[in-house]
Formats: structure tokens, sequence, C-alpha cells
């Protein structure tokens, strides 16, 4: 039987929940691929600015079930920064101490929103030692390891329950085509692209699922070969997505297909994307939208109407001094020209590949 502070603990996580509104699908107005709707989920507008804040309400939600969380029990989590951000916000929900690992390269504005909310920073220099350190810290504090990467797909209840799939549909239930052809995911853990595609045939919907990679990760190259060995000895420039090891919690077989999007492309896209939407976003969105505008592209060439949903992940603010500063672009990205030209040319054809 749980004990009273993790009865009151949960009930401060349902209680948060309730005070929060789902997110908006916003549609791009785009006459070059008229017939073809295409669907932005935002979640930037969560109360910690990303997707991540999904999971990580479910990750402790999880743990406190599970008995692994308790009173004063120090929380440990590896991550590129919005996990450890939406945890840094549970924990200090829950008067719970929290250590965040993440690669030194993070983006500074996640690292003071972790510190915003009371958690630390533990750094290491490359993406692939984030585990072992992780739980070396769990062990040493008598913690308690969160490992998205691992319960990510075990944590949301894919079947509904107010999970991202679930959202989307529900949203989408007024518009012209209200069952997508198409629903566009990148993977960082691979637990959304999980419940997304777990969703779909739960619920015996003809929409198919896309997940799109970034360069520097394996994901892509696991689904075409399913070799669970496949390292990448860089980590990916796109933060939040990208793994250089295959992740647990990514489930392939609900994937119906995959594209390798160049992280130029990414880059070109959230710059793009702003002067549609008077916004900037994180390149992760990039990343989704290009191959979301590829597949919308297709359809047209094909003569096939429908509807494409895809995420903002997080908001642009946090990338300031990186997707959004031409000198760091040059020096980590490299030119982007190519890609700014193929969207211009999208805008009036239709036309778009990498």
């Amino acid at each position: 039987m749980a004990d009273l502070w993790v009865n009151e603990a949960i009930a401060k996580i349902e209680a948060d929940f309730q005070r929060s509104a789902d997110t908006h699908l916003i549609k791009l107005e785009l006459p070059a691929v008229a017939g073809v709707d295409i669907y932005l989920k935002d979640e930037s507008t969560h109360p910690t600015g990303s997707l991540k804040h999904r999971l990580a309400r479910s990750l402790f939600l999880y743990a406190l079930c599970n008995g692994w969380i308790k009173q004063d029990t120090p929380v440990i989590e590896s991550s590129s920064g919005s996990t450890a951000v939406s945890e840094a916000y549970f924990a200090r929900l829950l008067g719970l101490p929290f250590i965040a690992v993440m690669p030194a390269s993070t983006a500074r504005k996640k690292i003071q929103q972790i510190e915003f909310y009371g958690g630390r920073c533990h750094f290491v220099n490359h993406s692939s030692e984030i585990y072992a350190e992780s739980e070396r810290l769990a062990r040493e504090l008598n913690g308690h390891y969160m490992d998205q990467f691992t319960y990510a797909e075990r944590a949301t209840d894919w079947r509904g329950n107010n999970n991202i799939a679930n959202a989307i549909f529900d949203q989408m239930q007024r518009e012209p085509f209200p069952i997508p052809e198409w629903i566009v995911m990148s993977p960082g853990t691979g637990g959304t692209s999980a419940t997304i595609g777990r969703y779909i045939r739960y619920q015996r919907l003809c929409t198919k699922l896309c997940v799109v990679d970034p360069d520097n990760s394996v994901f892509y190259d696991y689904f075409q070969q399913r070799d669970a060995a496949i390292t990448c000895e860089q980590g990916s420039k796109i933060e939040g997505i990208g793994r250089p090891r295959v992740e647990p919690s990514f489930i392939p077989g609900v994937v119906d297909s995959m594209l390798k999007i160049p992280d130029a492309a990414s880059v070109a896209t959230i710059h793009w994307l702003e002067q549609i939407i008077g916004r900037k976003t994180g390149a992760s969105t990039g990343t989704n939208l290009y191959g979301a505008l590829m597949l919308a592209a297709e359809m047209k060439r094909d003569n096939r109407q429908g509807s494409i949903v895809t995420l903002i992940c997080d908001p642009g603010e946090r990338y300031l001094d990186t997707y959004y500063n031409p000198e760091w672009i040059a020096a980590n990205i490299g030119d982007i020209s190519q890609y700014q030209n193929k969207l211009k040319l999208f805008e009036t054809t239709g036309e778009l590949c990498c």
C-alpha cells in the first residue's frame, strides 16, 4: 500500500494536470499544396515549454506507482535538456532533489531553466556518456535514475487517457480531413512515436506514421537494418532528437516510414516557419516540418488530398545563441542556403525533396 507521501505526490501531479489545458493545433496556410492540409500541434505551450512535459509527468507517476520514488529520493536523469527541464519542474513540485546529466554543449537557456526549477546540472563531454554517469550518480546518492530512454514507451498509456495521439485526433474532428494521412514525429527516446503508432493501430485508423531522423543518429539505419548494435560516434546537433545508440523505447514495428533529414534542412525550416507563424521554434520542429512538407509534396504529385500533422516541440527562444545565431550555424551546421532556396521554391511550386 502506498504511503501518505506517495499518495500526496500523485495527487499533486494530478492536480497540476487538471490545471493544464491541451496544446493548440495550428493550421499552416500553404496555397502551393492546396488540398493537403498541414497542422502543427504546439507542444511549446506546456508549463515547461516543450513536448517533454507530458513525458516527465508520466515518468514521475510511473516511478511513484512502482515504488521507486519516495520522500526525499534524489532523482537523476540523462537528457539533452528539455526532459530535464520538465522533470526539474515536477521534482520541485514534490520537493525532491534533481540532477540532470547532460552534454556540456546543451543550450545555455535550458541549463538556466533547470536551475530555475531547483535542479542541478552535471555535465559530460559526449552524449554517449550520459547513461553510465546517471547510473553512477543514482548508486552513489541512493537515488532513482529515471531513465527516459528505457521507460518513455512504457510510462505513457498509449490506448488513450489524453495522450498526445488521442489529443491530435480529438482536435482534428472538425477539420476537412479529420483522419490524417500522416503523422510525422522525430525520435529522441522514441517514446512519442511508440505512443502514436500504437494508438493508431489500437484505434484501427488508416493514418500512417512517418518518423524523421536527423544527421548523426542511428534510428534511420536501425529501422532499415534492424541491427540494435548500431552506434554513432558523433552526437546529434539537433537538440532533443537523434541518438548515438538504439534506445529501448524506439519501437520500429509501429513505424510505417522513415526519412533522414539533413541538419541544414532542419535549421533552414525553422527560419522559414518563423516568417509564416511569426514565432521561433527549436530545430527539432524543423526536422518534423521538413519531413511533413516532403510528404505533402509527394501527395500533391500523386493528386491525393488529405491532412498531415506534426509537432512544434519547443520554443526557439532557448536557442538564440545557436540555431538563430548565423556564426554558430556557419560553424556547426554549415551553409543552409540550399534548403532555404528549396523552401522558397516549395512556396510557389509545392515541390520539395531532400
